[in-house]
């Protein structure tokens, strides 16, 4: 075995490793090909990878206003009539870690759906740089999600799942709205946000922002955050909590003192596993305390 620390002029270990490059290239650029090309290469390393067995996944082109809304969808393939969660893409869209997401839900029994909430504005899939997907995200108005996650539910209350046990967790800039679909829906059972914007400038597209609607959230939203965010300042994640409490809210907000933002996502350096783990299994008793459990 101590050929594993021999040199790279050894003809065996040079043809061992050549061999292992040759077979693991193919793999790997495929799994790379299903992100969004502003997050490649992907952190192969810390990479999550659910399968679909025992689930059944698909896509589904919902009709509304303006053309039709591009899902993908995964549901424990013994039970079409589980309860529904809409997840809601960070800023890159419903790339392979969304839809990897929704077969993590569906394997704990969730008929979860991630509808392309900026089909109208454009596909930022195929997008180099995340200076390149803004300008097109920044088109995209507030009210039009919320009516496209309404469609998504009802979509899946159509194919037989139990829309009236309704729930969704968003990512990053599906955090932000997961806040405001809780202020809109008020069939809404639960929600999960992660790291998502609480406050900043509005404007006609976006007229409020979660602070200046915490009266108008009823159903209990669990807020996940990093305490080194650099895009979220943690004064407004303080002024959050200070507002739900306030209010007498349900809703309140968990800060990990030391992940960063995305720290759920585990395709990225901003990884943390054990804040990413702790975020998760508190979403699932969030969802199962709030009416949700499968």
């Amino acid at each position: 075995m101590s050929q594993s620390s021999g040199n790279a002029d050894s003809p065996l270990l040079s043809a061992a490793v050549l061999s292992s490059l040759l077979l693991a290239t193919p793999a790997l650029a495929a799994d790379n090909a299903k992100f969004a090309a502003a997050v490649q290469p992907v952190a192969a390393s810390t990479l999550i990878a659910t399968d679909s067995q025992n689930l059944a996944v698909g896509e589904a082109r919902i009709p509304v206003a303006g053309g039709e809304l591009p899902a993908y969808w995964a549901r424990p393939q013994a039970n079409k009539h589980a309860p529904v969660i809409l997840v809601v893409q960070e800023i890159f869209g419903v790339h392979e870690h969304i839809r990897d997401i929704c077969r993590r839900l569906a394997k704990q029994g969730y008929y979860a759906i991630a509808p392309e909430l900026y089909f109208r504005q454009g596909d930022v899939a195929k997008l180099a740089s995340i200076d390149e997907i803004r300008p097109i995200v920044a088109k995209v108005p507030d009210a039009q999600v919320l009516a496209d996650l309404d469609a998504a539910a009802a979509w899946a209350g159509s194919q037989g799942a139990d829309a009236e046990r309704l729930g969704l967790t968003g990512f990053c800039w599906g955090g932000r709205i997961a806040w405001l679909y809780a202020a809109h829906q008020p069939k809404l059972k639960a929600a999960v946000a992660w790291y998502g914007r609480l406050s900043g400038d509005s404007d006609p597209l976006h007229p409020q922002n979660p602070l200046e609607l915490v009266a108008a959230i009823k159903p209990p939203v669990l807020g996940l955050y990093g305490g080194q965010d650099q895009g979220i300042p943690l004064a407004s994640v303080q002024q959050m909590q200070a507002a739900l409490k306030k209010a007498g809210s349900h809703s309140r907000i968990e800060v990990y003192p030391d992940a960063p933002h995305a720290f759920h996502a585990d395709y990225r350096p901003s990884y943390r596993k054990e804040a990413a783990s702790d975020g998760w299994n508190k979403l699932l008793a969030w969802f199962a305390e709030s009416g949700l459990k499968p």
